[in-house]
């Protein structure tokens, strides 16, 4: 299959407006090989990306905390809005751990 004046001239402006070589293809009736490899010999870039395809990371500037001389009025006491903290789990020596691994297998012995 060869390509026609007015298939070379609709692939470029299909690429042109950023459309993949897939894209490209399903609409053309050719394999998305055959596009890439027609886009390679009129010199254009295989791996062209739409400009919105990396977009610009911008970080946000950090928030400070407020402080507490911008209150009103004195405070006489700070209550904290936070969760209490939750205990560390139990630590098990290694003889209490080889206990329950027993254990476990013991429950688990087939029957």
């Amino acid at each position: 299959m060869s390509w026609d004046a007015k298939d070379v001239a609709l692939l470029k402006k299909l690429w042109a407006d950023g459309q993949s070589a897939g894209q490209i293809a399903t609409r053309l009736g050719y394999s998305r090989n055959a596009v890439s490899a027609k886009l390679k010999r009129m010199g254009r870039k295989r791996g062209h990306k739409p400009p919105t395809a990396n977009p610009k990371i911008v970080s946000l500037p950090k928030r400070s905390a407020p402080s507490l001389a911008a209150c009103a009025r004195p405070v006489d006491r700070v209550v904290s809005a936070r969760k209490p903290a939750s205990r560390p789990p139990k630590e098990f020596t290694k003889h209490q751990l080889y206990a329950m691994l027993a254990d476990a297998v013991r429950n688990t012995g087939s029957r």
